[in-house]
């Protein structure tokens, strides 16, 4: 048996927010859309490079709130990058995680939590 792949489903309540965030603030590509009928909930796939996240519109698929831990290296570069994009709901800091990582967390306009963090210090701490 072999595991291969998680990927985290994260309840949204309007697509044109959900691409907003995860597609034009974070940089995420979106990979493919699926709708079960013209008014039908969504169900889109989001990737940026490693990570892959499910953003589901189907009431019965989870529930909103849910947190993330994403693991990665680059937090300055990334964090600088969002800043840049100058997204007037969402202006992240980092701080450094007593488990030993710097860590920048984000919530989506559904009440998720991405938690990006980078291990060995980004800003430096160690």
């Amino acid at each position: 048996m072999e595991l291969l792949q998680t990927i985290p489903l994260l309840r949204i309540f309007d697509v044109e927010q959900a691409k907003a965030f995860y597609v034009g603030f974070l940089g995420f590509r979106l990979d493919w859309e699926h709708r079960s009928g013209a008014d039908g909930p969504a169900y889109l796939q989001v990737s940026r490079s490693g990570c892959v996240l499910h953003l589901t519109g189907h009431h019965g698929d989870c529930c909103p709130g849910a947190t993330v831990f994403v693991r990665m290296t680059g937090l300055l570069n990334l964090h600088a990058e969002l800043h840049d994009r100058g997204y007037a709901f969402c202006r992240p800091g980092i701080e450094h995680a007593p488990w030993g990582a710097d860590v920048m967390e984000v919530t989506d306009p559904f009440g998720n939590r991405l938690r990006f963090n980078e291990y060995g210090g980004a800003t430096g701490e160690a």
